[in-house]
This record gives structure tokens, sequence and C-alpha cells, in this order.
């Protein structure tokens, strides 16, 4: 990306932050606007064409896909009683050169000496009341013993250098962050189906990068999302020991069910799910499952992560967006598209990107 379409970019974030409501003064208190300057015609934060970004609404279905839906209701369907419900606890912020830098340090175990995280010590770019996911602030207990926090992520896209920058299990004391992981993403890159590296993690268990396929109340206001979404499934009902592309790794799924939705299987919302009970906001969130899908991502209990609209510019309320807006949809109502072999976990990463 060249400097002329990097200083138009602000110029357009700029222009959002005046009508913003409570915008600060500087580009450093900016809303997080998740689709940045030009979301419809770049397909979300990144510059380039990219795994999550394929539109596959013309895709075949899968030979596989009843089987592997069939699998995922028997195993018990969506996690949290089964509801197709929305988690809105991960913030994403977005800096400029002048957003103060911290320090990152690595935590005693980090990434277990493998290559699969980039190099500390090192520094990012965190903006003035940014918190980590879970967390009224920039302390983060990654233990799990307080309810909401234990992933404790930190997502920062910095604008001007191209580069979104992902923690996770951080917490900060004296402006130095102690992280479990830490990884850099490139806005400018256009990534293959093995991103950061075959049998490689990132924040997210995956591979992925999450604020890319994290979808924003700016974004969803903007009228289209451009991407696929990030979901997530109980390991219990995630194949063990596989993954597929595009993901690049896997955390720790537990089904021994040969059927079992494997970590990077895209599901497709039907083409012909019925639309008409939804407001115009939610028809944003289902035309982007229809045309882009959704990408398995990580174990855990609530399906869907939208980001928290804490310094955005427009709020879920007013879109008419709350954790059960889309609880009524069936995994039968999803279909499997783009499933390539499985690859066999083995957790040696390999670094392409490099």
């Amino acid at each position: 990306m060249d400097s002329a379409e990097r200083l138009s970019r602000l110029a357009v974030l700029a222009l959002l932050c005046v009508t913003a409501v409570g915008c600060g003064d500087s580009m450093n208190d900016m809303p997080a606007l998740g689709a940045s300057a030009e979301p419809n015609a770049r397909g979300g934060l990144f510059s380039r064409a990219q795994p999550w970004t394929a539109d596959v609404s013309g895709a075949a279905k899968s030979d596989r896909s009843d089987a592997i839906i069939r699998s995922l209701n028997d195993l018990g369907g969506w996690g949290g009683g089964n509801r197709f419900q929305t988690d809105f606890s991960i913030p994403v912020f977005f800096a400029d050169s002048s957003t103060p830098r911290l320090q990152v340090v690595g935590a005693e175990q980090y990434c277990f000496g493998g290559p699969d995280c980039d190099e500390v010590p090192a520094q990012m770019p965190v903006p003035a009341g940014a918190n980590f996911e879970g967390s009224s602030d920039l302390t983060c207990d990654i233990s799990g013993s307080i309810e909401t926090q234990g992933d404790c992520h930190l997502l920062v896209v910095e604008q001007e250098e191209g580069k979104l920058y992902e923690v996770y299990q951080g917490t900060a004391t004296d402006d130095i962050i102690t992280a479990v992981g830490f990884f850099v993403w490139d806005l400018d890159k256009s990534y293959p189906d093995t991103l950061r590296g075959e049998q490689c993690t990132s924040a997210d268990a995956a591979g992925f990068p999450i604020a890319a396929l994290t979808p924003t109340a700016d974004e969803v206001a903007s009228g289209t999302i451009n991407h696929a979404l990030r979901f997530i499934l109980p390991n219990d009902r995630i194949k063990e020991a596989v993954y597929v592309a595009p993901a690049t790794h896997a955390g720790g799924p537990e089904s021994t069910d040969v059927n079992a939705p494997p970590y990077g299987v895209r599901f497709r919302l039907k083409p012909d799910f019925d639309e008409s009970g939804y407001t115009d906001p939610q028809k944003v969130v289902l035309t982007a499952l229809k045309t882009h899908g959704m990408l398995l991502s990580d174990g855990g209990e609530i399906p869907l992560t939208f980001a928290d609209d804490r310094t955005s510019s427009a709020k879920w309320a007013d879109l008419g967006i709350d954790s059960n807006s889309f609880s009524d949809i069936t995994v039968d109502q999803f279909e499997v598209v783009e499933l390539g072999p499985e690859i066999e976990l083995t957790y040696e990463c390999v670094r392409s990107d490099e």
C-alpha cells in the first residue's frame, strides 16, 4: 500500500472521528472501526484477498457436509445450550504512528519455545483507554479464575504501518505487557492457505487473525461484512488431532467421531435461509454468512464473536443486535463448503511468512 492510500485511509477515519460520539481530540482516541476505511472495496482489515475473504456463495457443497452437520447435531450442536449466541467481549483498537507503544515480553512458556510467536521483547502500539478482553483495563488474569478472563486478548490495528498486533493471555504491569503469545500480521500481504505457516498457531487456536474475522458495530452499520466470521464450538464437538485449511493449527479438540467438524471447517448459511424476520442490520450478518461463511477458529461455548462496541461509533443496541439475535439458527441450516484434506496435528510449526 502506498503512502497516498494510507493518508486517504487516515483522512476517512478522521472524518468518521469528527462525527463520532465521545471521540477524543487525537487519533490515539479514535473509535475501533473494525473494517478500516474502505470495507466494501478491501474486504475488511487487509488490503489484499485472503483465505477468509473468499466469496463461497457459489462454491459446491462438500460431499461430507451432511455427515458433518449430522455429527455436530448428534454431539449436541452449538455450545451454550445449543443456541447460536453471540459474544461481544473482544474489542478491536485502532492506532497510528503517534500512538504510544508498550514493550511486550514473554511469559515463562512463551509459545513453548517454538517459532509460532513473533520474537520478544518487542514494541506494540496501545491506544489510551485500551483494555484486554474481559477486563476494564490492561490488567488481566490469565489463570481463568475470574469468570470473564483467561484468554486476555489484546487486538490493535496500526493503520499507517499496516500491521495487526494480537496478544494472547497478556497483562500489563508498569507499562510492560507480559504475553503468552504475541503475533504480528502484515495487512498488505496476501496470505496463502498456510497463513503464517503450517502447524503454526496464532492468538486464535486455528492460526487465524482474530480481528480480521470479528465484525464490529461500525462494520455492520456500513452495510457490508466482506469476510468470513469466526465461530467456536466446545472441544468435545471438534474432531481430535486434525485440522483443515485455511486453519494451520488446532487447540484441544477431543471428539473421536470421524465426522465431527475439524478446526478450519467453513460453514455457509444455506442460500434459501429465510431472512424475512430479521432487521436490515441483522441481514448484513446473514449475508456475510451466506457469502463468506464462518470458520471454526477455537474451542469454547459461545458460537459467534462480535467486537465490543465500547470504542466504536455505532452501537450494537442501536443496530438491534444482541447476544440472542441469531440464537434460533440451527446447525442444520448450515452446510459445509471448501473442505480440503485433513492435516494431522503435530504442533511442529514451520513459518512461511518470514
